[in-house]
């Protein structure tokens, strides 16, 4: 569904990510782990037309999207729940929900979408007249992710969903990104430091390290590398 190959990104003289190639194939969990600078955020970015790629290429079911426009990238389905939620923090949490679903005209299914939504995260329907910037972090979460599915994803990418939030909620929230992939069909792109948890909800993942593919594997086999362990796990 998503093939990405030899992608290089460049911050002026600094290269985030180093002829870094991979693939996610429809319904999986796939989990990038790393530590700080290792070039996750960066492969995100990529992937949704936020930084240009130089050299390297991008195709999302079979299409390049390589040098397209971010609006473009989520009209085709692709969605990106950006690091730190990066809600709208002045609006309330329905009038967020409603950006989310901006490029679509389907008055009818959109409805049935934000119903869904509400579904999935009950305390965004109780607090949906409320400005935005007055929930926690975790309620901030919910939205950015309730807001990622009201444009109708087929491919969802998350980017440190577990930042800032209570412990609890961090399991809520884990657990609701396995039902949107069990139960929608959504394909996931999961960027996470806490390598346990991402590990745990994945399929296979990547490690990456200083901008480069150290590692790939499925999450099981991933889990019991002594290497992982020893550099994510916190296990000898």
């Amino acid at each position: 569904m998503l093939e990405i190959k030899n992608l290089v990104v460049s911050y002026g003289s600094i290269v985030a990510l180093h002829d870094v190639s991979l693939n996610v194939v429809a319904g999986e969990i796939v989990t990038l782990i790393g530590g700080n600078g290792a070039g996750k955020t960066s492969a995100l970015k990529a992937i949704s037309g936020l930084v240009a790629p130089s050299p390297g290429s991008i195709r999302f079911q079979g299409e390049d999207i390589t040098r397209l426009k971010a609006h473009q990238i989520v009209k085709r389905g692709l969605c990106h729940v950006p690091e730190g939620r990066m809600i709208f923090a002045n609006l309330t949490v329905a009038e967020n929900l409603d950006m989310g679903a901006y490029l679509r005209t389907d008055a009818v299914e959109k409805r049935a979408t934000l119903q869904y939504v509400f579904s999935l995260f009950p305390r965004l329907k109780e607090r949906a007249q409320q400005i935005a910037g007055t929930l926690s972090g975790g309620e901030q979460q919910m939205l950015a992710i309730g807001r990622a599915l009201m444009s109708k994803p087929k491919f969802l990418m998350l980017d440190e969903p577990s930042l800032g939030i209570a412990p609890l909620l961090v399991k809520t929230i884990f657990e609701k990104i396995v039902e949107i992939n069990r139960e929608q069909g959504i394909t996931i792109l999961l960027v996470e430091q806490n390598a346990n948890l991402a590990l745990e909800i994945s399929m296979r993942g990547y490690v990456l390290e200083t901008g480069r593919i150290l590692l790939h594997d499925h999450s099981p086999a991933l889990r019991r590398n002594p290497e992982v362990r020893k550099a994510y796990l916190g296990g000898g």
